[in-house]
């Protein structure tokens, strides 16, 4: 089997789009939820919380003929695939066209304006609207494809469109392309673009924060007080390398993918199950050959459920007991649904080559319900590690578990 590095990092995330902003977010320990003044129009809607990825500039070339098939989701993506590609040292190389490099890539849904174009139709009974690039936009593998198009890449493509696993699913798929050796380099993550429709998707639900005149306040992953996720948005793509290739042209290697484990719980699409849970993180380990010792932090999907944050921390626990760091960096910038896996697997892949790792912000008293965890709190934890596990925990029961290995400096 393949080896699997990772030698780019693009993105677009709430807190930055760089590390060394990034890690100063971090170290505030302060989150950017912000009031959502545009959804007080929506009659029923209960949060009002939301966080937007910083602002960017689209550089000329993003000009009406290439964005005409993509919306923000869309947009976001390919944005953060070539900045990636550029981290890499790969613009313009032959082999982003030559089928050797395929595209593993996910979000929720496509983008929410134009799905709303068709609700109109409906509604209204005519396609007044709609135009050529509106399904294009509103498609689930919108992200993925529009990628293909916009660089011109020929290699497989693997739509991963699975919410809340999207993003991991993405760098879990394209390992196992390159690991297999069915392509030499993926392009591999995940984006999201925020809209009232997504909040709307969990407050009927119950599932968000409604703490509107308090947003430095929440979410609260864990605390016995929390109240509900907050949503976000952002893309986050990486460049994978078999490693052999990567060492051959020279690249820089940031660390490396070392194992993946997925599964479903098979019993409720929106009650999660601690028992699978904790299986997709026993796979990853079997999968890397390891004991859950070797691990020396876990970065948890930590949405500020009821639910989830209990399911969870529960099946952490009986995996891994009480000996493991762990913390969600969703305390920062909240859910940000087909993006987190792969945003939060950069900023965790970066913590352990800082050698510092962020703490869960607004963590206050854990829940006894939770699951009896090393929860790293106010001020962070130093801690050099060679290895990490990023979890996330999607609707519908599916379940990922990423091990990544840092690369000798």
């Amino acid at each position: 089997m393949k080896r699997v590095v990772i030698t780019g990092v693009g993105a677009l995330s709430p807190l930055g789009h760089d590390w060394p902003t990034v890690r100063t977010r971090l170290r505030e320990e302060r989150n950017v939820v912000r009031y959502m003044e545009n959804w007080d129009g929506y009659e029923g809607l209960n949060t009002r919380l939301g966080v937007t990825v910083a602002p960017f500039d689209l550089p000329a070339h993003y000009n009406r003929k290439v964005t005409r098939s993509m919306g923000r989701v869309a947009i976001m993506a390919c944005l953060a695939s070539e900045k990636a590609l550029a981290d890499a040292g790969l613009t313009g190389d032959p082999l982003v066209t030559s089928g050797r490099l395929g595209i593993s890539y996910g979000s929720s849904v496509g983008s929410p304006p134009a799905v709303g174009d068709f609700g109109n139709m409906i509604n209204r009974k005519t396609t007044e609207g709609i135009n050529a690039n509106t399904y294009i936009k509103m498609m689930s593998h919108t992200a993925a494809v529009n990628i293909g198009v916009f660089l011109g890449a020929t290699g497989r493509i693997i739509p991963t469109s699975s919410a809340c696993t999207a993003g991991s699913q993405g760098l879990g798929y394209a390992f196992e392309a390159i690991q297999s050796g069915r392509q030499v380099a993926m392009l591999a993550g995940g984006a999201e673009e925020l809209d009232a429709a997504d909040a709307a998707v969990f407050d009927t639900l119950f599932a968000t924060s409604t703490v509107n005149t308090t947003p430095h306040l929440s979410p609260r992953p864990f605390d016995a007080e929390r109240d509900g996720l907050v949503l976000g948005e952002g893309a986050c793509t990486f460049v994978l390398e078999e490693l052999e290739h990567a060492q051959a042209r020279g690249a820089r290697i940031l660390g490396e993918i070392l194992a993946f484990g997925t599964n479903s719980d098979g019993t409720h699409v929106t009650q999660p199950n601690a028992q699978t849970m904790a299986r997709a993180m026993d796979m990853a380990l079997q999968d890397a050959g390891l004991p859950p010792e070797a691990i020396g932090y876990i970065n948890a999907h930590g949405t500020a459920t009821e639910h989830g944050d209990v399911a969870e921390t529960n099946a952490t626990h009986r995996v891994f007991g009480t000996r493991t760091p762990i913390s969600s960096l969703k305390s920062y910038m909240g859910h940000t649904l087909g993006a987190c896996g792969a945003l939060e697997a950069w900023m965790t892949l970066e913590m352990m080559r800082d050698g510092w790792f962020a703490p869960t912000i607004n963590l206050h008293a854990v829940d006894p319900r939770c699951g009896e965890l090393d929860y790293v709190r106010a001020g962070g934890r130093e801690l050099q590690t060679e290895l990490v596990m990023s979890n996330n925990f999607a609707f519908g029961g599916i379940n990922t578990s990423l091990i990544l290995r840092r690369w000798p400096q």
